[in-house]
């Protein structure tokens, strides 16, 4: 194949790899897990030492103001997970039952869940074919040439329903090209909803992600860059924002001590330990993102002449944290599709996984409104996620390497 030698090459790499038929003779590569090698052991026992181990302590407040700081926004509101962010996000931010957000497609469900939560309708765009992130001239043509100004509000001209928000999703550790879909948020009077959650520490044009809309979410899932074992923030410098944020997610007390609740709210709230556990992260972050880069170069430098793979590519205008590194996999020029390839990893110990079922196919939202959705089934079908822990062994890493180049060459 082009750009590598099959003779010698061939035989000298087969013979430095364990035999795929006896795949419990070497260690497991898992796709994603935490690294735990910071303060956390001592800020969590400070937490059981002094007995502040639920919803409140010094280290909620604490990891609030450093992930404001970080993101560079005035006010940060912790919550159980990134998901309840969200929905609180799109509460305090005033989208009603029956209005419309604009959403990617391609993306983790949890966005979407929560546009149908509070009774709104997701719009769903599709993804562009370079970054793989919403595709912005989409979400400017639906805009433009599917909606209309009426009374003071875009309206769907199909549904009838109000155009209230966009919600971007920076999958992957990449960011949104967010510019475009902030000119049409000021030209039509939309919400920006930024969800970062896959993304801390990437920059758009040196912005951080997370402080380029009107507020935005991040989760510290376990396999996110940095973890609370669940937790999610929500970010703003909208102060009214972010106190209607802390009241909803706390069960809406008006009166805590006489237990009076003028509204429905939600026990969404981060215990100390788990925000003990985030300060310790936060700590580590820039090494972090450091290490995730050097894990995404290895492997782009490796595979990017090997036929039928794609690597992960980076934009000019971004600064990504590479997440969740993924390649797209051509079955024609490589010899096996994106989900044989898969299996093959998984025989020899090597976890991967496939990009999400874009959400205009998923059952789960029949009914919900596609816009132009060509591009995303196409990215799932072809998108492989590879192992990229932020402690991922360079003999790991040379491992995952070489199988995917034999798997290659064997074709």
């Amino acid at each position: 194949m082009s750009g590598y030698d099959n003779t010698r090459k061939d035989s000298v790499l087969m013979s430095t790899l364990f035999e795929p038929s006896d795949p419990l003779a070497v260690d497991f590569i898992p796709l994603c897990i935490p690294e735990i090698r910071g303060n956390e052991w001592t800020y969590i026992k400070e937490c059981l030492d002094t007995g502040w181990v639920s919803s409140v302590g010094s280290f909620v407040d604490r990891f609030e103001q450093e992930v404001a700081n970080r993101i560079g926004v005035q006010h940060a509101v912790s919550t159980v997970n990134g998901t309840a962010a969200l929905h609180i996000a799109l509460l305090v931010a005033g989208i009603q039952p029956n209005d419309e957000v604009l959403v990617p497609t391609l993306t983790f469900i949890a966005p979407v869940n929560a546009i149908r939560y509070i009774g709104a309708w997701p719009v769903l765009i599709d993804a562009e074919l370079n970054y793989w992130q919403i595709d912005t001239q989409k979400v400017i043509d639906f805009l433009e040439k599917e909606c209309h100004w009426q009374n003071g509000e875009l309206h769907n001209k199909a549904s009838g329903r109000r155009v209230k928000a966009i919600l971007p999703v920076h999958i992957l550790g990449h960011p949104v090209n967010m510019k475009p879909l902030m000119e049409m948020a000021r030209k039509y009077n939309l919400v920006i909803i930024e969800d970062a959650t896959e993304s801390l520490g990437a920059k758009y044009n040196g912005h951080s992600v997370g402080s380029l809309g009107d507020i935005a979410c991040f989760s510290f899932n376990g396999n996110k860059i940095i973890t609370t074992g669940g937790g999610g923030m929500i970010v703003t410098d909208n102060t009214d924002w972010a106190r209607k944020a802390k009241y909803l997610t706390t069960q809406a007390k008006d009166d805590p001590v006489e237990f009076i609740h003028e509204e429905i709210g939600y026990n969404y709230r981060l215990t100390n330990i788990q925000a003990a556990m985030g300060c310790a992260q936060m700590e580590l972050l820039d090494q972090y993102i450091v290490a995730k880069r050097r894990i995404a170069s290895t492997y782009t430098e490796a595979l990017k002449d090997l036929p039928g793979i794609t690597p992960m590519d980076q934009a000019e205008w971004a600064h990504s944290i590479f997440w969740m590194y993924t390649i797209l996999v051509d079955e024609v020029q490589y010899g096996m599709d994106s989900r044989a390839l898969l299996r093959r990893l998984e025989a020899v110990q090597i976890q991967t996984r496939p990009l999400w079922q874009p959400v205009h196919c998923s059952p789960a939202h029949t009914g919900a409104l596609i816009y132009r959705c060509e591009v995303a089934e196409h990215l799932n079908r072809e998108a492989l996620s590879l192992p990229c822990s932020v402690g991922l062994k360079p003999v790991d890493q040379k491992r995952v390497i070489e199988h995917i180049r034999i798997e290659a060459i064997q074709r």
